[in-house]
């Protein structure tokens, strides 16, 4: 939701500027450092200091314990402060437009979504890339884009509007459109879809009403618009991951067969047990923070 920041109350609007000046005093610190320092730097800043001091740390464990209780409480917390390190240097890369771009428009692309993708692109057929706030997806989008595809996104507004009118600029610098969430952004979204185009979808949060599906294992609402858009508008559903290698600055990509088109919920679940897959196998670059699973039962 967009909203005038003049009008807050003025408790509201200096705790926002307050947040908003930390931010970009670290982010700036970072920027002015060599892109292999500022990457692993902001990782520590998040992991170290910012997660610890705002709470996203003991949430994160308490997150990673319920979803894999079989692990030693060593291991969640673990899992918990190497997930916080991937925010933060998924934060500075992504505000690291160009050098990002210029390191990922010759990566390679893996897996037999990509040649869907080209084959529908060749046919003026839409695609919907679909992941989650895992690795960073802004490396595989940025290989699409070094390959002439104008890839879109549709995004929520942050709470916090000085942070937010920055954070959308650097979506917008790669390249392809980017629509808020609201009637306005998705009518765009729309008809970049309908016209051929090429968009991307997160659907791994809480979404309130939505159908309970199996995440991980646990019961948890998810969003089946993805699904939707694709049979309607006869869409290629394709998902896809920036997997985080070893060396903490460079990514497998690498785009999963296109799920079949059925019902929005048989290929909603498809999707949860896709990138379910991909957290058990490197649990650490998820975003543990979130507060995924609110279902009453649990």
């Amino acid at each position: 939701m967009r909203y005038d920041p003049e009008d807050l109350p003025w408790r509201i609007k200096l705790a926002y500027l307050a947040t908003n000046g930390v931010a970009r005093a670290c982010i700036g610190a970072a920027l002015a450092l060599p892109y292999r320092m500022r990457v692993p730097f902001m990782g520590w800043i998040m992991s170290r200091i910012v997660g610890p001091a705002a709470g996203f740390q003991r949430r994160a464990v308490e997150h990673v314990a319920f979803a894999m209780p079989h692990l030693p409480h060593a291991e969640h917390q673990r899992i918990a402060r190497d997930s916080l390190g991937n925010v933060g240097r998924t934060l500075i890369e992504n505000y690291s437009t160009r050098i990002l771009l210029d390191r990922q428009k010759e990566a390679t692309i893996d897996g037999p979504g990509y040649e869907a993708m080209v084959q529908a692109a060749a046919n003026g057929q839409p695609v919907i890339l679909v992941t989650g706030h895992f690795g960073n997806y802004e490396a595989l989008r940025a290989a699409l884009v070094g390959r002439g595809f104008k890839v879109g996104g549709l995004y929520r507004d942050m709470s916090n509007p000085y942070f937010n009118t920055h954070y959308v600029r650097t979506m917008q610098a790669f390249g392809g459109p980017v629509f808020p969430q609201g009637r306005k952004g998705t009518a765009g979204f729309v008809r970049h879809l309908k016209a051929g185009g090429q968009l991307v979808l997160l659907f791994d949060q809480h979404v309130f009403q939505a159908p309970v599906l199996k995440f991980l294992g646990h019961p948890a609402h998810t969003a089946i618009s993805a699904a939707e858009l694709a049979l309607r508008y006869n869409a290629v559903l394709i998902p896809f991951y920036g997997i985080r290698i070893a060396d903490g600055l460079n990514f497998d990509c690498v785009m999963e067969a296109p799920i079949p088109h059925s019902d929005p919920l048989t290929m909603t679940q498809a999707m949860n047990d896709s990138i379910s897959s991909r957290i058990q196998a490197n649990p650490e670059q998820w975003l543990w923070v979130a507060r995924r699973w609110r279902v009453k039962a649990r």
